[in-house]
């Protein structure tokens, strides 16, 4: 086999490379690990990185090597058993060296473990979803921040020079370097004055209080008028911008309709939702409530795990998050989102009441409600309810769903509704 030696310099982003050239070679291996992730992951636990397995049989590396070809002449060293013509028995069945992953003790190769960074986790989440890079830039952004004044610091940008708090400091400065000699100087003048009215100004103690004079001026004089330690440079550092709290309702039907894959669906729509919310408010409340006949809060891992039997009724769900909303998140102090997932079933005599429940009581003390219809064949009651809602108020939107791809539109609807707000 051929040895290849790379003797390039060791650059510093060679690692970076390597790392993305492992990601697109094992890509469809990522991404199967990251969907089990995210089925695996809360809502709020969307933002940080995954540890991933990749099965030693995926690791495959190509390899350089000749080919079976041609006539050789191989010389083993250390041989005294045989000749040139001998021919060498076949070992038994079993005397072999076994397969790659085999041992004696029937011990396997490990799984390769696999750290993805926080990006790109959430790269391959919006891969998913079919999401354009713009919005994968937006959600993915760090808070936004704003320049706040943090008094003076001696370093600095020169464009952030402070002329006035310079002027002072230099003056100080002065002031300070030179009170000794100016005292002593107006001594030595006052002394020579006395002389000079006593007659006595061409004395040698006359002579001598002139040249300390001198030298006493030239002292005051040689204090520099600008230091460099004088300047000082306005110093402003980052502020997060003020922010409000909001809470975000999760409404889920768990029927018997409701099949895994549509509830999987339903938590990576409400995962996006939480993510862009997490870039508009720094406090954000989950509250989960699912419903069939009887609605109920529950907690995140009974919301997504729980299934039940027997029929939908929706105004039971949008009941108690009316109720829930006046007693513990009133509009003057909470932003409110709902987010409702859905297979579109419900009891006819049932939707009138919805709509009623939305237009009259949720909907005013909402910023914003998307509703998504996840895999049904074709809109039923509480979709033409809906529908009504929709055409009354601007705060509510609507979307059919029948795969991870289908996800973005309601985002996109609500991106332009942020945009000219």
């Amino acid at each position: 086999m051929s040895a290849f030696v790379d003797r390039r310099l060791s650059g510093k982003n060679r690692s970076a490379v390597n790392r993305q050239r492992f990601l697109r070679r094992y890509k469809q291996q990522i991404r199967r690990a990251v969907a089990e992730a995210v089925s695996g992951r809360k809502v709020a636990d969307l933002e940080r990185g995954e540890k991933i397995s990749i099965p030693s049989k995926d690791l495959n590396e190509p390899v350089f090597h000749h080919g079976p070809g041609g006539r050789r002449t191989i010389v083993h060293p250390g041989n005294k058993e045989f000749v040139t013509g001998d021919r060498i028995d076949r070992p038994e069945g079993g005397a072999g060296q076994g397969g790659r992953g085999g041992s004696p003790e029937g011990e396997g190769m490990d799984e390769f473990v696999f750290e993805l960074t926080k990006e790109e986790f959430m790269n391959y989440f919006f891969e998913d979803l079919a999401l354009p890079d713009l919005v994968k830039k937006q959600l993915t952004a760090t808070p936004e921040v704003k320049k706040v004044r943090a008094g003076f610091v001696s370093q600095g940008n020169p464009a952030n020079l402070h002329v006035v708090r310079s002027m002072k400091q230099a003056i100080g400065r002065r002031l300070a370097m030179a009170a000794g000699p100016r005292e002593r100087l107006a001594e030595v003048e006052a002394a020579l004055a006395e002389l000079e009215a006593r007659g006595e100004g061409a004395s040698a103690e006359a002579e001598q209080l002139r040249e300390e004079i001198e030298s006493l001026k030239a002292k005051v004089a040689a204090v520099p008028f600008l230091d460099t330690w004088d300047l000082r440079y306005a110093h402003r550092t980052d502020q997060p911008q003020p922010t409000s709290q909001a809470v975000m309702f999760c409404v889920m039907d768990v029927s018997g309709s409701m099949d895994e894959e549509r509830k999987d669906i339903a938590k990576r729509f409400f995962m996006l939702l939480y993510l862009f919310l997490t870039k508009s408010y720094e406090k954000i409340d989950l509250v989960f409530i699912r419903h069939h006949t009887v609605a109920k809060e529950v907690d995140e891992d009974d919301f997504f795990t729980s299934r039940e039997t027997g029929g939908t009724v929706v105004s039971s769900a949008l009941e108690l998050m009316s109720e829930i909303i006046r007693t513990r998140y009133p509009s003057a102090a909470w932003n409110i989102y709902v987010a409702q997932a859905s297979d579109g079933d419900n009891w006819e005599d049932d939707s009138p009441r919805c709509r009623e429940l939305l237009v009259n009581d949720i909907l005013p003390l909402v910023q914003y409600y998307a509703y998504v219809e996840i895999q049904a064949e074709h809109p039923q009651s509480l979709w033409h309810q809906y529908e009504y809602v929709k055409s009354v108020n601007r705060n509510f939107a609507m979307q059919r769903i029948l795969g991870l791809e289908d996800i973005y539109p309601v985002f996109r609807e609500l991106f332009r509704k942020k945009a000219t707000a």
